[in-house]
């Protein structure tokens, strides 16, 4: 569903509410910089060159940008490295400041691989068959020998039927699953947890974890949400949360905060996330959230409020624009 459509929906629901609609962006870009340390942007292409101090990415829209690699900037391409020996041709996305002129933080042929175990083959390299939902279809995945033990450990019910979260790199056209993004659910996908009795809609801020996915629309700043209505999205998996979150419906505003950074903006619903909603899971970056995935962010939204891509989640707060 595309930006004009979501954007009227946010004005019509302001104006049958009686309150001003939210704009998105940074919730108050002021303070947001003030308490992270200036604001950050997300700037996304690829790479046609690179050095130790500067790099060249043709942007999705086909421009050139010229950036600076700031002395203390870190890589990812299946490890840490120096920005330098990331590959000519790798597609990244950055983590910049002072007006998407400096670079820090560079994750390059970076995804996340988020389903339900359909299949398991092979003996050492694995094939996985992945049900991610149904906007997203069917996933097939190759987990390396060499990560197989790793996220068998954050992934003890390996097996078809459980949830699959994991952090890895697209390569030739395949993905290969390397880091476990979080801690395995241990109930079967359909067995999601009852929401807490006690919710009554009345809380002004809901906490929970905040994730990403690599599946929204080029440079989209969105959110996808458990709790749609499912004549809304025309999906029979929404409204699926342990997280005991309101229902609402797409072109929604939600006021994120991502409480390990300080930083918060207002970030339209643009999509259903019957999936996230079926992880009754905790983050752990920071402190310990309360279980429940709350929002799954684009890859755009979620850097520009401080998410680490490799790391997975941050520990949220939401509440309505």
């Amino acid at each position: 569903m595309g930006y004009p459509i979501i954007e009227r929906r946010r004005v019509l629901a302001a104006a049958a509410l009686g309150r001003e609609p939210g704009v998105p962006g940074p919730d108050n870009p002021k303070e947001s910089g003030e308490a992270g340390g200036g604001p950050l942007r997300a700037v996304a292409g690829e790479i046609l060159d690179i050095s130790p101090h500067l790099i060249i990415i043709e942007t999705p829209e086909g421009a050139q940008e010229r950036l600076v690699i700031a002395p203390w900037a870190t890589a990812w391409h299946g490890a840490d490295v120096a920005p330098a020996a990331l590959p000519v041709g790798s597609l990244v996305m950055m983590r910049t400041l002072r007006e998407g002129r400096v670079v820090e933080r560079i994750w390059a042929d970076t995804t996340r691989i988020t389903g339900t175990i359909q299949s398991i083959d092979g003996r050492k390299d694995l094939t996985v068959e992945l049900d991610c939902g149904p906007h997203r279809g069917h996933r097939t995945i190759v987990i390396p020998y060499r990560a197989s033990g790793r996220l068998q450990v954050r992934h003890p019910k390996f097996e078809p039927g459980y949830l699959f979260d994991a952090i890895g790199l697209r390569q030739e056209g395949a993905s290969q699953a390397l880091l476990p993004a979080t801690s395995q659910p241990p109930y079967p996908a359909r067995a999601v947890p009852p929401p807490p009795p006690a919710y009554a809609g009345v809380q002004q801020r809901i906490a929970g974890t905040a994730t990403w996915s690599d599946t929204f629309d080029e440079e989209e700043r969105g959110a996808a949400y458990p709790m749609l209505e499912r004549s809304d999205t025309g999906c029979a998996d929404a409204g699926v949360s342990c997280a005991g979150l309101p229902y609402l419906a797409l072109g929604s505003l939600l006021q994120i905060r991502n409480v390990c950074s300080g930083r918060s903006a207002n970030v339209p619903v643009v999509a259903c996330g019957c999936l996230a909603g079926r992880f009754c899971d905790r983050c752990v970056e920071c402190d310990t959230s309360p279980r429940g995935r709350i929002a799954e962010l684009s890859p755009y939204s979620y850097v520009e409020l401080g998410g680490d891509l490799v790391k997975g989640c941050f520990n949220a707060q939401i509440g309505l624009g």
